[in-house]
């Protein structure tokens, strides 16, 4: 799946540019909201900066310890590692992000407190085909580690994405390929970059791999997933910059028709759904607070009615929640540490040579958060709307800033209680609003939004919508009757077809329920057997075992037991004596289907449970490893359990993976109306009592009390 580059302002790291590939910063189809737009809604930036924080060599303070790099700290790495590593010009920058303090440190820090401002690099250094990671302090303006990672690749730049384009656009055997198909004019080739996968001995992280496909537009601005080439394959070193192969297993014509979702272009012949012009307006919907907008937000520390965390962003994972807790009556409870997707990944289920090898992690062989898009008043965003942008980096060291990356919202969420007596129709109802944190990325033809809501009631959900354009294929004339469907997909168009495939999202919760001293159980339900306990056969209960050590603790989902699990403090007691606690509660949870041996099954690992928990540490951050890429077997939490360290009173990670199944329909093309998955944690004897009960009514409120 091939990068959309971020609509970007742009700061170097120094006038000492390494390797250029041609990126276009401005690229992008995303636009930074104005202030005020017709939809009623206000867009905000809050670029307060409290004192106290720690000073650098190349920026002003840092709000909290956890708060991302900015611009000029992350040009301050790159500057910092040039001068005292020596990097040539033929290093590339994959990542710079924050170096996280130790959680101890963190926990104990108040504002005003002084620390080691850290930032942390994966470098690429092309000439010497080797991965580096390095670790740079800015308060000291000193590298305090580089160390060559042997045996890896680090996921692929977006610069590197557009170099191989023009690669392959010049190389005499794709176009000998693009001209048995009929295409002489390349200037329409669409060139998708889809990282290698592992096809055997051949594909090891010796060289810097990538496999590209290739689809055509047939005018500006067409929709090139409409004309897939099928059967071509271009196989790239990008360390190189060779071709190593074009492998061409038939041709098959392009599909005859346009699959164009733009209104401008319907009129374009060949258009299929046929369409003509929009349809009538329905009436607007107006999203006004009249008083601003409950969020307060510091740099990145936010506050929103009970809720206090600090919003992270890192070019891998996008936004990650930290430190996240809970106002209870004065009382400020830790409930998460850290909450983050902890890897991506989309394997196909069609082994026809094109789309048999499609098996990408989009976070780990890409990075989520450098795909962010710049979002929207009134389109990606409605209402009182606050920004973060986004801040990464370009692969010369480079600062690029995301405008309006980040989106931050309250929403009314219907009602949160309500009764009514019905002996003499008193009632009461108080509404719910849940704090909306989210972003959206472009992973070539797809797009994905990621929202971590915020209830009032105590609840945290993640939500991830699904969009954009599926992946095509080409089917001959006549090979599917009319009516019917080619054996792995679904059709879509005349002579144009959706592969099967799934989705995998893993969500990683370093969970703090009352401290770092934790535990797990795992609930069952299940009915009674029939005797003196359950004698009129309506009897079930629920039992509760615990996750005593990491090799016990991976888990499948059971609708059949309503299986859920419960994380609970160690430390603290509720009212009652029981142990306050936070319920995760499975929502999508598809199984994977890819067989044991086949190098889905084996790189994807993570996916075959939907629950996994490991003993915190630092450097587990990613659920398929820290580099996937080119790699023939999952390196992350499978591995991760194999020491099987004790989890009873412990400082525990539990590892959710979402799934989502995609049998494609016809409905998906031309682009896909938003499919939704997700789960909830949910507070489980956290509370004493209902956390909304003393919710005040709304303004209006009096139409929401009937007393007698």
């Amino acid at each position: 799946m091939t990068h959309t580059p971020p609509d970007a302002d742009h700061a170097d790291a120094d006038d000492t540019a390494p390797e250029h590939a041609g990126h276009d910063h401005d690229a992008h189809p995303g636009h930074a909201a104005a202030d005020h737009d017709a939809h009623g809604g206000h867009a905000h930036h809050d670029d307060a900066v409290p004192a106290g924080a720690a000073r650098t060599s190349d920026a002003g303070p840092a709000a909290h310890p956890l708060e991302p790099l900015s611009a000029a700290e992350i040009a301050g790495v790159a500057r910092i590692l040039r001068r005292d590593q020596g990097l040539k010009a033929t290093s590339r920058f994959v990542f710079i992000e924050t170096f996280d303090p130790p959680k101890a440190e963190v926990v104990a820090w108040r504002p005003g407190d002084a620390w080691d401002r850290q930032g942390f690099a994966v470098i690429r250094e092309t000439a010497e085909h080797a991965t580096y990671e390095a670790i740079v302090s800015l308060t000291q303006d000193a590298v305090v580690s580089f160390e060559h990672i042997e045996g890896v690749q680090p996921p692929i730049t977006v610069e590197e994405f557009d170099k191989s384009e023009e690669l392959v656009r010049a190389d005499p055997r794709w176009q000998a390929a693009m001209r048995l198909r009929g295409v002489d004019d390349f200037s329409g080739a669409m060139i998708d970059k889809w990282s290698s996968g592992y096809t055997g001995e051949g594909d090891a992280p010796t060289r810097r791999l990538a496999r590209l496909l290739t689809f055509v537009r047939r005018g500006q601005y067409d929709n090139g997933y409409a004309h897939p080439v099928e059967g071509l394959i271009v196989t790239i070193d990008m360390d190189t910059w060779e071709v190593l192969e074009v492998a061409d297993h038939g041709v098959v014509p392009l599909p005859p028709t346009n699959g164009n979702f733009e209104e401008a272009l319907w009129s374009r012949d060949g258009q299929y759904p046929p369409l003509t012009a929009a349809r009538a307006p329905m009436k607007p919907i107006e999203i006004s607070q009249p008083e601003g907008s409950s969020v307060v937000l510091d740099g990145h520390s936010l506050s929103w009615g009970p809720w206090r965390l600090n919003v992270g962003y890192t070019p891998r994972e996008g936004v990650v929640l930290q430190d996240v807790r809970y106002d209870d009556h004065g009382r400020l409870r830790p409930v998460l540490y850290r909450g983050s997707v902890a890897e991506m990944y989309v394997p196909y289920g069609d082994p026809a040579a094109t789309h048999w090898n499609k098996n990408v992690f989009d976070e780990g062989e890409y990075g989520l958060g450098v795909l962010a898009n710049s979002l929207e008043l009134g389109c990606d965003c409605v209402g009182e709307i606050l920004y973060l942008d986004a801040v990464v980096n370009d692969q010369d060291g480079g600062a690029i800033t995301i405008p309006n990356g980040i989106c931050i919202h309250e929403e009314d969420a219907g009602i949160g209680w309500k009764h009514t007596e019905y002996r003499d129709g008193r009632g009461e109802v108080r509404r719910n609003r849940r704090l909306v944190i989210s972003f959206f990325v472009t992973v070539g033809n797809y797009d994905y939004g990621f929202y971590w809501n915020l209830h009032l009631d105590g609840s945290i959900e993640l939500e991830v919508k699904l969009t954009g354009i599926i992946s095509t294929g080409a089917l001959l004339e006549g090979a599917v009757a009319p009516g019917g469907e080619p054996g792995f997909g679904t059709q879509v168009a005349p002579q144009l077809y959706g592969p099967h495939h799934q989705h995998f999202f893993s969500v990683r919760l370093d969970m703090q329920v009352d401290g770092q001293c934790n535990n797990v159980d795992e609930l069952n339900s299940a009915a009674v057997p029939a005797g003196p306990e359950n004698p009129w056969g309506s009897a079930w209960k629920v039992s509760r075992t615990r996750l005593t050590s990491e090799a016990g603790a991976a888990r499948e989902a059971s609708p059949q037991t309503a299986r859920t699990w419960l994380v609970t403090s160690s430390d603290t007691l509720n009212g009652i004596g029981g142990r306050p606690g936070y319920l995760i509660e499975p929502g999508a949870a598809a199984p994977f289907f890819a067989m044991p041996g086949s190098q889905q099954r084996e790189r994807g690992a993570f996916a075959t449970k939907q629950l996994w928990v490991t003993q915190y540490s630092p450097r587990e951050r990613y659920a398929a490893g820290e580099y996937i890429a080119q790699q023939p077997a999952d390196q992350g939490v499978s591995r991760f359990i194999e020491g099987d360290r004790p989890l009873e009173d412990q400082d525990v990670v539990c590892w959710y993976t979402v799934g989502v199944h995609h049998v494609v329909r016809p409905e998906d093309w031309p682009v896909m109306p938003v499919a939704r998955a997700g789960f909830h944690l949910k507070p489980v004897g956290f509370f004493d009592g209902n956390p909304m009960l003393d919710l005040p009514m709304e303004p209006m409120g009096d139409h929401c009390a009937h007393h007698a």
